[in-house]
């Protein structure tokens, strides 16, 4: 996509200067939620609210077969083993996490929407993220799926990328800790989904409950309220 491509796009992007974030610990199902919430296609890395997807995951996936290691094996590597596809620049993890920038520097560039997909266990890191949103006028809104340790464990071992037991675990309570500051950081614009018994309707597909979808569909087309947005919106225009 070129970059006058992508202007035109920010400014008439349905989900333009939006950005929502997606907390919970491995296993709590975020990824599924967000997917369902905003009628994503597995493939696809954009929603029809306009909402570009920002996650490592795929290609931290995709760095790992080509080193001709199945994901699934990851929860039964040592700690050597599993320091060494996570951590180092030449890393698959490291490899995602570039290109997983890349493309989020793109879309903020645009302005785009965004749904920003981590675990929330480190707080500082989200913080910084939804400070630095905020000054170039994005609103920002927090999902966050919470499960508990034994529907998380569970569910992390049915993946298709198993962690170490001890490292969903460890991210489950860094989670957990966190809810609070979330809620101070975001204030009103933040829903929390128990996901340990997701309701099944007819159609076969769960449902997070009508309110849930009215809050975060209200969120996303609510009206850009942002003087810096506003601003930025008019000199592109003009352009």
């Amino acid at each position: 996509m070129k970059l006058a491509d992508l202007f035109n796009e920010g400014v008439n992007d349905p989900g333009i200067f939006k950005a929502v974030f997606l907390a919970g610990g491995p296993g709590s199902g975020k990824s599924f939620v967000g997917g369902e919430v905003f009628a994503i296609p597995s493939a696809n890395s954009f929603s029809p609210a306009g909402l570009k997807v920002v996650n490592s995951d795929p290609e931290f996936e995709y760095f790992l077969k080509k080193q001709g290691i199945d994901p699934k094996t990851l929860g039964k590597m040592t700690d050597k083993q599993f320091q060494k596809v996570t951590t180092g620049p030449e890393s698959p993890r490291e490899k995602a996490k570039r290109i997983k920038d890349a493309k989020e520097k793109l879309y903020v560039h645009g302005r785009l929407g965004l749904l920003i997909d981590g675990t929330g266990d480190d707080y500082s890191k989200i913080k910084k993220k939804v400070v630095e949103l905020r000054k170039l006028g994005y609103d920002c809104y927090m999902i966050f799926v919470n499960t508990s340790l034994e529907v998380a464990l569970e569910r992390n071992a049915a993946r298709d990328r198993v962690l170490p037991e001890k490292l969903v675990t460890k991210i489950w309570k860094d989670v957990q800790k966190n809810i609070g500051r979330f809620q101070g950081l975001f204030k009103g614009q933040m829903i929390i989904i128990d996901n340990s018994d997701r309701v099944i309707v007819k159609s076969g597909k769960p449902t997070f409950g009508k309110v849930v979808d009215r809050m975060i569909k209200q969120f996303v087309n609510s009206p850009i309220k942002s003087k810096i947005a506003k601003d930025w919106i008019k000199s592109q225009r003009g352009k």
